[in-house]
């Protein structure tokens, strides 16, 4: 089978290796059908992820199908169509006690901490499985993954019925977390500096979009809540700079959700923290979402809308992501499909 394995910064190979053999007794052998270029995977195979292993194969956003077991799965047959979650995790642990593997003591990431999905067959254990319908298409299907993303950043900001909810950043994770405050019944602001990407935002339910390089978005939010605020800001950028407005923005008793992963330090003084009793949550990965997430999707709640703009042939990878780097405004989601 073909594999593709990064080695360091900006080296991908394209190599032949055998395919998997079951070992554990809840092992899953899975023939890979689909799978999505995230941001992380970018970043990894330039050599910018700092929590990533080399060399490593990438991948965490999978789809495939079942073709072998092992002698200990009871809920999976031959055939099936499932969805990897990636997170491997203790059980154990404080966080995982708690209902947060996702931020596991030893939490294993597939695609970064162990190898992921960018191969022909891989195995994982059966509890990493989650089965889908067969009439959901492949190319929908892979977006069950980035879905979870931001089923976990609304729940992590609690959102809900009435809440007005200012989402910046209006990339992938952006709309996805924009589709699933609007299942929640919420109102949402979307910001960002690109008119296409708005566009798109206001295409997929936005209720209010903002370029902040032409709006002042302090104005914006005042006016959009009559002065009171937003209830919850989800800062799907990531910067020093758009977490440091989320304070100001935030209505009393508001929330504050972070998604990035910047290390540059940020200004933010304790008094509107203090004097609005905010809160301030991070979110990472997902905990407990796939379920929902596939049940949104299989019934027709969360569809691929456009998310996915290009799609090129597994061995064609270092051409898709050559193609990431030169045209970047003009990808939302590019996926990798693999023989049906």
């Amino acid at each position: 089978m073909k594999i593709a394995r990064v080695y360091g910064k900006d080296d991908l190979r394209v190599e032949e290796a055998e395919i998997p053999k079951i070992i554990k007794s809840d092992d899953v052998l899975i023939k890979t059908k689909r799978i999505g270029i995230c941001g992380s995977d970018v970043h990894l195979y330039h050599g910018e992820n700092p929590l990533a292993t080399l060399p490593r194969v990438m991948g965490h956003e999978v789809v495939g199908e079942v073709v072998e077991i092992g002698a200990g799965v009871k809920n999976l047959n031959i055939g099936d169509h499932i969805v990897i979650e990636p997170i491997n995790y203790c059980g154990k642990c404080y966080a995982c006690r708690h209902g947060m593997p996702n931020v596991c003591k030893d939490l294993s990431v597939f695609g970064v901490h162990e190898d992921g999905g960018m191969r022909e067959y891989f195995t994982v254990p059966e509890k990493q499985c989650h089965v889908m319908n067969k009439d959901l298409d492949w190319d929908t299907a892979v977006l069950t993954e980035p879905y979870t993303i931001g089923a976990n950043s609304t729940a992590r900001g609690n959102v809900g019925v009435g809440d007005t909810v200012l989402i910046q950043g209006a990339g992938p994770i952006g709309i996805c977390i924009l589709k699933l405050a609007k299942i929640k019944g919420a109102t949402v602001m979307v910001t960002d500096v690109v008119e296409d990407k708005l566009k798109f935002a206001k295409e997929n339910g936005a209720d209010r979009v903002v370029n902040v390089a032409r709006e002042d978005i302090e104005e914006a939010v005042k006016d959009w809540t009559d002065g009171e605020g937003v209830n919850k800001v989800i800062d799907a950028v990531g910067s020093p700079k758009t977490f440091e407005l989320g304070f100001n923005l935030a209505s009393p008793a508001g929330t504050v959700v972070v998604l990035g992963f910047s290390e540059k330090a940020s200004q933010i003084p304790q008094l509107p923290i203090t004097k609005n009793q905010l809160t301030v949550v991070g979110t990472r990965l997902q905990a407990y979402q796939f379920a929902n997430v596939i049940r949104l999707m299989e019934s027709g709640m969360l569809k691929s809308d456009g998310l996915i703009t290009h799609k090129f042939k597994f061995d064609q990878i270092q051409e898709a992501l050559d193609f990431i780097d030169e045209h970047p405004e003009k990808v939302k989601k590019m996926i990798l499909t693999f023989d049906d």
